[in-house]
């Protein structure tokens, strides 16, 4: 169903693959696991390894489980399924079974649950983890525009442990 690639091999587009198609970032919970739909992040080479960046505000129910646990993951699903990534990105898993809602079928076969409508996932040990602060804008614009609240997000930055490529 997946094969398995070297992070160096990666020629997708992550500019076009997280603002234009989101990826379904997924965590285990108590009850199972809770996919939420992230359209910030990015992918380099940190420390020496291959990583994500990706970031959540402390009121999803995502928060809690990231801090967590160890693994998270980071699957890209195909456009025809871009109504999963708006109903994961608009509703809570405090208050519904997203898995259930969105008919998505959970794989565990690696250290963070994803899913096997995934055309592409990055499995992600959590190496770093750290909240924005309102003084570190050097562009206050950017500060007000998306934080007038002051919830900032945290950041959290995980080594990409396996590539997972839907077989053709």
């Amino acid at each position: 169903m997946f094969k398995s690639i070297d992070p160096k091999a990666l020629d997708a587009n992550f500019f076009s693959l997280l603002d234009d198609r989101w990826g379904i970032l997924t965590v285990k919970t108590d009850t199972g696991c809770n996919p939420m739909t992230v359209s910030w992040g990015g992918t380099g080479i940190l420390w020496g390894k291959p990583v994500v960046t990706v970031y959540v505000r402390p009121q999803r129910f995502t928060f809690g489980p990231m801090n967590e646990e160890e693994y998270f993951s980071l699957s890209f699903l195909p456009e025809e399924l871009h109504n999963v990534g708006v109903f994961c990105g608009s509703k809570s898993g405090r208050d519904v079974d997203k898995v259930k809602e969105c008919g998505l079928t959970v794989l565990e076969d690696q250290k963070a649950p994803y899913f096997a409508e995934g055309e592409l996932t990055l499995i992600c040990k959590k190496l770093y983890q750290q909240d924005m602060a309102g003084v570190c804008f050097t562009d206050e614009a950017t500060d007000r525009a998306n934080y007038p609240g002051k919830d900032y997000h945290r950041m959290f930055i995980g080594e990409i442990v396996a590539v997972l490529e839907k077989a053709e």
